[in-house]
């Protein structure tokens, strides 16, 4: 069973037969205990203060019952790690038509998976990466209102709290409706066709700060922490 905020997304999963519903990944609504397994994939790093981030792992281990297990991906500061470059900054010269890209917020792994991730970060487990749609074309422009900086897309970070331009994908602008021009650069393909980008906040993790977030918590053990293409991810056992 899955969850999410939005309600348009866990109506796609309805529509393929999925089982899935809407709720706060800081109150999910099942009982203590009653999961065998939790996949917090590109969640947490959304959350903007530490203690919200800790709160939303403490969840996932209330959700656990004792021996369960949780994986967790969370994008990266280093983007660049051990003298290699992520698939994100890799893709930075590839074709500007393709519009699917890795954010950083990668794979969709079965739980089931987890020896095979932590063991080979360069094997066909990395290779089962989750694409989020974005505009590659966005320069960091500043956002009307915010004093966080604006991340240009397919570049390594400067900071660990910052905003990502989002180019709604097949989205364009209906009759009426105001659109700021400083959300499309100038003269892009975007501009012409009027598409709305949207700023979405992120914080990403520095090496050791998502372990450090677990390792706080009494009521689980930290079974794996490692790298994999742009993402920090850990294993979390439940006591």
């Amino acid at each position: 069973v899955g969850c999410d905020r939005s309600k348009n997304l866990v109506d796609i999963c309805g529509g393929k037969n999925f089982q899935a519903f809407v709720c706060d990944a800081l109150s999910v609504p099942i009982r203590s205990g009653s999961c065998d397994a939790c996949i917090s994939i590109a969640v947490i790093h959304h959350f903007s203060t530490a203690e919200r981030r800790l709160a939303n792992i403490r969840e996932l281990a209330r959700l656990l019952r004792p021996g369960g297990m949780a994986l967790i991906y969370v994008w990266a500061m280093e983007q660049e790690y051990k003298s290699q470059k992520s698939k994100y900054l890799k893709e930075k010269n590839g074709s500007k038509d393709k519009e699917e890209i890795n954010t950083g917020m990668a794979q969709r792994p079965r739980l089931s998976d987890q020896m095979c991730l932590s063991s080979s970060q360069d094997s066909a487990c990395s290779d089962r990466l989750f694409n989020d749609s974005k505009d590659e074309g966005c320069d960091a422009k500043p956002v009307a209102g915010s004093r966080l900086p604006v991340h240009t897309n397919r570049t390594s970070f400067h900071s660990q709290d910052l905003l990502v331009p989002w180019h709604l994908k097949g989205g364009t602008k209906k009759k009426g409706e105001s659109v700021h021009p400083v959300l499309f650069p100038a003269g892009s393909k975007e501009s012409q066709e009027l598409s709305p980008v949207f700023h979405r906040y992120y914080h990403v993790f520095s090496e050791g700060e998502l372990e450090a977030a677990c390792r706080s918590l009494d009521c689980v053990r930290v079974q794996n922490s490692y790298y994999d293409q742009g993402n920090w991810c850990v294993v979390l056992e439940k006591l």
